[in-house]
């Protein structure tokens, strides 16, 4: 029988204790196990105190197709899950190796495990990631390049997947093995200077204690730990503002994001660059914050499609756009009376001329007896005036006035009369009519860009 030492109370409390905090009294779990001395210890520790939490437990091992002695290394693994009388279940993954086989092998991982919970009806996968675990991410991440999110290290929790021994250390882990007598078995990987977190493990930790004079994987994970619990808050208080500043169509009020403090607004631009497929990281971040205090636009890297992406803060809004290419302008939709109608080529708006006032939904143009028909519906062009009260002003002055993005203004509807007069800019400008209203022009912009409105 093992042992039940002062390691083994203490190291079987602690584990118990966390599987209260997830709230899994009752509940079921699928446990990772490798075979290694955390994941060992997981299934050992999670089997005495299972009664204790009326908690229904599975195990799983994954087989990477990596290594020849994985082979036993799993039927080690279902020998122990056997002794404890736990279902045991066997995934394998047939990994290449090379480039990126951490990356590809954690990714193929998860991939599986939540698979096989799914199937059995379990609540959560639980994995062995340990104090020391948290405090190696910690490091790699820091001499890497991290902002807070990166400092949070491995989560606790996450949807469906829990880390009871997150606050354990690898000496407590080994401890407690001894105590209860279990062998474990080591990856040869986890050994292999090649990789950063083995050069952390074995030579920058040690080092790291022998200069502080007292173990320092505690102090790492705890911190790791509170920068987990301000980034969340942090996280919270961005998903708040991106709700107050974000504009119908996706852009961002430039005047709001510039008030926030610099850890929002970090926050929130990095949602932006997200959603528009751009690249997000520390550089990119930084020259965003610059172009929204300068009101400058910047190129950014990535994007859904091919083509340039530039951040834009002018017109009061902050987005992300990706430049088209000078084309041939739309043609020109000519509208003879009462009656006319169509669709303006390469815009999506329609128009018809009719003897009433619009209904709700639709844009309206009153029309008086002297107007000079026909009537003609274009995209801009240069040299475009419009004429009010206060005399003759370039359209182009207009669209900056009313904040039109630069990247709208060419896809515009102008209308305009026999005489090459403008008349009207539908939602942006119109003149004023002189005379009686005999008819009115109707216009519906396209039908994504005013959700709610009916066709014509």
């Amino acid at each position: 029988m093992p042992s039940i030492g002062d390691v083994s109370v203490l190291f079987s409390t602690a584990l118990e204790a966390a599987y209260r905090h997830f709230g899994l009294v009752g509940g079921s779990v699928l446990l990772a196990v490798s075979g290694g001395a955390d994941s060992t210890a997981l299934l050992v520790g999670t089997a005495r105190v299972r009664e204790a939490l009326s908690l229904r437990v599975e195990v799983a091992t994954l087989d990477h197709g990596l290594r020849p002695e994985a082979q036993q290394e799993v039927l080690a693994v279902a020998r122990l899950a056997a002794r404890w009388a736990m279902p045991f279940h066997v995934r394998a993954l047939h990994l290449s190796p090379g480039s990126g086989v951490e990356a590809r092998a954690r990714e193929a991982r998860y991939a599986a495990l939540e698979e096989l919970r799914r199937e059995r009806g379990l609540q959560v996968v639980a994995t062995a990631h340990t104090a020391s675990d948290q405090a190696e991410t910690l490091l790699m991440r820091l001499v890497r390049g991290t902002a807070l999110r990166g400092a949070a290290g491995i989560h606790q929790a996450r949807p469906f997947l829990v880390r009871p021994l997150i606050e354990r250390t690898r000496e407590e882990v080994e401890a407690f093995l001894a105590e209860q007598g279990v062998f474990f078995t080591t990856d040869p990987m986890n050994v292999d200077p090649a990789f950063l977190r083995t050069r952390i493990r074995y030579e920058v930790l040690p080092r790291l204690e022998r200069a502080a004079g007292f173990p320092v994987v505690r102090h790492l994970a705890a911190f790791a730990r509170l920068a987990a619990e301000d980034e969340a808050l942090l996280g919270t208080l961005a998903d708040g503002a991106w709700g107050r500043l974000v504009l119908p169509d996706g852009s961002l009020d430039v005047v709001g994001v510039r008030a926030l403090e610099p850890p929002l607004r970090r926050r929130v631009l990095a949602r932006l660059l997200s959603e528009a497929g751009a690249e997000v990281d520390d550089a990119s971040l930084a020259r965003v914050m610059r172009a929204v205090e300068t009101g400058r636009a910047v190129t950014l890297r990535g994007g859904h499609s091919p083509g340039g992406l530039q951040l834009r803060t002018t017109g009061g809004r902050v987005r992300c756009v990706r430049p088209e290419p000078p084309g041939e302008p739309p043609a020109a939709l000519v509208l003879a009376g009462e009656g006319a109608s169509g669709l303006q080529p390469g815009t999506g708006w329609a128009f018809r001329v009719e003897p009433g006032s619009p209904p709700p939904g639709i844009l309206g143009l009153p029309l008086p007896e002297g107007t000079r028909w026909p009537l003609t519906v274009r995209t801009r062009r240069p040299g475009d005036r419009v004429r009010g009260p206060a005399g003759s002003r370039k359209l182009q002055d207009v669209l900056v006035d009313r904040r039109i993005p630069a990247e709208r203004r060419d896809a515009l509807p102008v209308v305009t009369d026999a005489g090459g007069g403008v008349l009207w800019v539908p939602g942006v400008w119109n003149s004023t009519a002189a005379g009686a209203v005999r008819l009115f022009l109707w216009a519906h912009p396209p039908v994504a860009s005013t959700p709610g409105t009916r066709p014509l």
